[in-house]
């Protein structure tokens, strides 16, 4: 119980090295490529996934938009594979970092506006100043769409690791407190076991919803840009 609340966000080291790259290129071990005519079941699942994902999400774009699809199932299955490992017992979650958010965060969001200024120069530029602003807001409007532009990139990596870790924080927590009701009350450490049950459950929905939920953002700014 005297255990640091935060050391499982610590990035494990083992001979003074961090760990960190190889956990990262971890979960593309979980994604083979078949080489056999007929795949089996567990291939044939993840392929139908990703179709049903990216139908979902790449239907409302054109052609160039399209042309990102790769990269955003690649980053989908990424962070759902990183949220899923990081739910095991003495592992380590790289999604709890908010620099490694923030560095998948800003260049998908810069591609994305870099992107819009090519193909789109004047209706990206529109969004800075609505239609019909009257004059005098117009340095004040320009100044608060500038500020919300740069605040995307903040936003998709700030509410990534804030479920990450509220999630890891509140089982670690529950966790404990079972083991020390043990000794005290077994019915109330039975409830307290049934709770981390259900919520570990929850967790396991949230890892995939907040992958889902940070590709299809970065999917709607590249549909604002193209």
């Amino acid at each position: 119980m005297n255990e640091n609340l935060f050391a499982s966000f610590i990035t494990p080291m083992i001979l003074g090295l961090p760990l960190a790259t190889l956990i990262v290129m971890f979960p593309s071990l979980l994604f083979p490529t078949s080489n056999r005519l007929v795949n089996n079941r567990l291939i044939s699942l993840q392929q139908w996934t990703l179709q049903l994902v990216s139908k979902q999400m790449m239907g409302i774009h054109n052609a160039k938009g399209q042309t990102w699809t790769l990269m955003l199932m690649s980053l989908i299955l990424f962070i759902g594979s990183t949220n899923l490992l990081g739910l095991l017992p003495h592992s380590f979650t790289p999604t709890t970092q908010l620099s490694m958010n923030l560095g998948m965060a800003i260049p998908l969001w810069a591609g994305t506006v870099i992107t819009g200024f090519r193909n789109k120069t004047k209706a990206s530029l529109a969004h800075f100043l609505p239609q019909g602003t009257p004059t005098p807001l117009i340095p004040m409007l320009v100044i608060i769409e500038t500020i919300s532009l740069f605040i995307q990139p903040i936003a998709l990596a700030v509410r990534l690791t804030a479920n990450i870790t509220a999630g890891h924080l509140l089982i670690h927590l529950i966790g404990g407190a079972t083991l020390a009701l043990m000794n005290i009350s077994t019915t109330m450490a039975l409830i307290t076991f049934i709770i981390l049950v259900l919520l570990t459950i929850l967790e396991f929905a949230v890892a995939m919803i907040q992958a889902y939920v940070f590709t299809l953002l970065v999917s709607l700014y590249l549909h604002d840009n193209t």
